[in-house]
């Protein structure tokens, strides 16, 4: 049964976090011999989408799949992108007729198929269907294709991710909160051999607020005027999570933070 090793890094926001990305990651990945990346990259496109040659740079810098979440269609250039290629997904509880697909599986370095299931959070979203109502059926189809299913529940709702957890432990490698940018300190393996975390985090500007500058947003609390988002600049704090599977389950998660 062989080991394999997951990095999923957290959502990547605009330029600074692309560039950190890259980086960072060759190095990473031949240091922890890493076999499968997965990088939320709705956030890729300045703050807001992702477009088809941001895409492209990241796969080929070594991310093997992108999710995205509720940003996915800002950028209508990439709408060909999602069709065509199985390297990007986005979330499979969007309506039947969107563009694109919500699960991919993939070869991993050392010989295994991984499923990646994309999913949208109902609450606070405007999903329009409970991912709930979706990933029984999707887990069963990835499990008949898959030797590992990772799922990127992207919500914006502790609650809604904690139950997605316990509800597929057992019967996925990982389930793995995005969206809000901020990295939990709730990475565990739960009993069942499910590797969970409520956020991941971001890839993105430390001194920001959230990826944006900060002036903007505190000007923003203060007057309730709307104002145009800018990504902010500096220093970048990568949020990833590192997994070891055997058989499907997960044996152990690290949270990781690095600045970049």
């Amino acid at each position: 049964m062989a080991r394999l090793n997951i990095l999923f890094i957290g959502d990547v926001f605009g330029q600074p976090g692309r560039e950190a990305l890259l980086r960072w990651l060759p190095g990473f990945r031949d240091e922890r011999a890493v076999d499968f990346v997965i990088a939320n990259g709705e956030n890729a496109a300045n703050g807001a989408g992702i477009t088809s040659k941001i895409a492209l740079k990241l796969l080929g810098a070594g991310v093997d799949v992108i999710t995205t979440g509720n940003h996915v269609w800002r950028q209508k250039e990439v709408y060909g992108f999602l069709m065509t290629d199985e390297r990007i997904v986005r979330p499979a509880n969007y309506p039947a007729g969107s563009p694109g697909r919500g699960v991919t599986v993939r070869p991993a370095a050392n010989g295994d198929e991984v499923a990646v299931i994309n999913l949208a959070g109902e609450l606070f979203m405007n999903t329009g269907m409970s991912p709930f109502r979706i990933v029984d059926r999707l887990v069963d189809e990835a499990e008949a294709l898959a030797d590992a299913i990772v799922v990127d529940l992207h919500a914006e709702a502790t609650s809604e991710k904690v139950a997605m957890g316990h509800y597929l432990d057992g019967r996925v490698t990982a389930v793995l909160g995005t969206h809000t940018h901020v990295q939990t300190s709730d990475a565990r393996v739960l009993p069942g051999g499910t590797a969970y975390m409520t956020d991941v985090g971001m890839t993105g500007p430390l001194e920001s607020v959230i990826g944006v500058r900060t002036d903007i947003i505190v000007r923003r609390f203060l007057t309730e005027l709307p104002a145009q988002f800018e990504v902010a600049g500096g220093a970048v704090r990568l949020n990833a999570v590192f997994i070891t599977a055997e058989g499907g389950r997960a044996t152990a998660i690290e949270a990781l933070e690095v600045i970049v």
